[in-house]
């Protein structure tokens, strides 16, 4: 089997697959395995993968690798002592389970890679290589969609990327389209009519849903920046969510709320400043 050498692990932002080929044979196994005595590495993997409810099992090094487990992450200094294929050394919890879910996939090169985007507050992502699905994401913010189309480019060996997002919800469209500006990536407007379910109550999970739809549509070429222009249904939300915030004690200014749907500042920065602004009246 192919060893890591040390300089092959020296990079802090590098997660390295440990592997000749980029195509596995298919396994019996369908879930990662955790194998490290560091516990803020441990602790920080399960977090993560638990949060994106992506089945895994903690393992010892002194037990075998059940047939369930595909794949098995540790950290750089103790890839040596496991004796598994394939296996992930990662200093990157993003970066690590990015590969480990390729792998699990069955295959970790492709011609076109496509990532969707559901936008809103909370945007839904899902990553397609080929065609198949092989992760879903739920972003913070519009705007931490740019970090996941990042890591995406960092981590897939693909000959094309291409992000689609949903023509919906134009605030936060136009806030994700700017965001990825400065990447230069290619990006389309999907009409999601047909690739979205209207719920009246949306979910992560049913963002990440609508996201596969998107990436799955046939889009046209965005503009590399659009103006935003919130409407004033979106501004009394965004007011109504801060006397909610601060329990009913402020309301933010319309000109406030202009900002955090712009995303010029998050709502907790829209209430300092009104706070500060109430007490200088």
């Amino acid at each position: 089997m192919r060893r890591a050498s040390a300089e092959s692990l020296d990079k802090p932002w590098a997660c390295r697959l440990i592997r000749e080929f980029v195509v596995f044979p298919p396994r019996l196994g369908s879930m990662l395995g955790l194998i490290t005595a560091d516990f803020r590495l441990y602790h920080d993997l399960v977090s993560e993968l638990k949060e994106r409810d992506i089945p895994f099992v903690s393992l010892s090094f002194t037990e075998a690798v059940p047939p369930e487990v595909a794949v098995v992450l540790t950290s750089p200094e103790e890839l040596d002592d496991v004796d598994f294929e394939p296996r992930i050394a990662c200093a990157s919890v993003e970066d690590a389970i990015a590969k480990a879910l390729q792998i699990l996939g069955g295959k970790t090169s492709f011609q076109e890679v496509i990532i969707g985007v559901d936008p809103g507050p909370r945007p839904g992502v899902a990553i397609l290589g080929d065609g198949e699905v092989i992760e879903k994401r739920t972003a913070p913010s519009p705007e931490a969609v740019r970090d996941i189309v990042l890591s995406v480019l960092r981590n897939y060996d693909g000959r094309g990327f291409t992000v689609r997002i949903g023509h919906g919800d134009p605030t936060n469209r136009n806030r994700i389209i700017n965001a990825l500006a400065e990447i230069g990536v290619r990006t389309e407007i999907v009409d999601e009519r047909g690739t979205t379910r209207r719920d009246r109550r949306r979910d992560d999970a049913r963002n990440m849903e609508s996201a596969a739809g998107i990436a799955a549509g046939k889009g046209v070429m965005a503009e590399e920046t659009y103006e935003i222009f919130p409407t004033e249904g979106e501004l009394k939300n965004i007011q109504k969510r801060s006397r909610i915030r601060s329990g009913g004690k402020l309301t933010i200014s319309r000109e406030l709320a202009q900002k955090v749907a712009r995303g010029e500042l998050t709502l907790l920065e829209a209430l300092e400043r009104q706070a500060s602004n109430s007490k200088e009246g």
